[in-house]
């Protein structure tokens, strides 16, 4: 994660974030406790897709939130091991994504992605190790996937999308 700070004089304190994953998000601090969250189009750096502006008690909050104050996730859902410039990555197959009901094979993922699925943990707890092309994707499966950051990033979409 890339951080950058910059004084607003008169206005308080920018925070420009570019996160592991790409993307960019900047803060603004105002002196007056208020604050502006930008969200930028990956495609585009320059362009804001979304703006959400909040007061000093709700950023209190939703940084609490965010900081896994009030809730901390299973850590299941959320291991990143990295290996160098290798990452393992797990990916749970929500019900919207379109590679549900797909084979490993069909959507490509090696070929498109340069990733390699090393496992899929199913709902009920089956896990397949080294799954072969065959393999269905199911709905709520956890899918463990290995390569590089784009890599990731490339998979992920395949995932979202399933297009093959």
């Amino acid at each position: 994660m890339n951080l950058k700070e910059t004084i607003l004089p008169g206005i308080g304190k920018k925070f420009a974030i570019q996160t592991r994953s790409g993307e960019k998000l900047t803060i603004i601090i105002h002196d007056d406790g208020r604050r502006e969250l930008y969200h930028f189009d990956n495609d585009d750096p320059d362009t804001s897709i979304s703006m959400v502006s909040l007061d000093d008690d709700e950023a209190r909050y939703v940084s609490s939130i965010i900081g896994g104050v009030t809730y901390q996730p299973t850590a299941l859902e959320n291991i990143e091991v990295a290996l160098g410039d290798l990452i393992i990555e797990w990916y749970k197959l929500e019900p919207h994504y379109k590679a549900i009901g797909k084979t490993i094979g069909e959507l490509r993922i090696r070929q498109r992605s340069g990733a390699t699925i090393i496992a899929v943990i199913e709902k009920n707890h089956t896990k397949h190790v080294n799954p072969g092309a065959d393999l269905l994707l199911t709905a709520e499966a956890m899918v463990v996937v290995l390569g590089e950051r784009l890599h990731q990033q490339q998979i992920k979409q395949i995932l979202l999308s399933g297009s093959s």
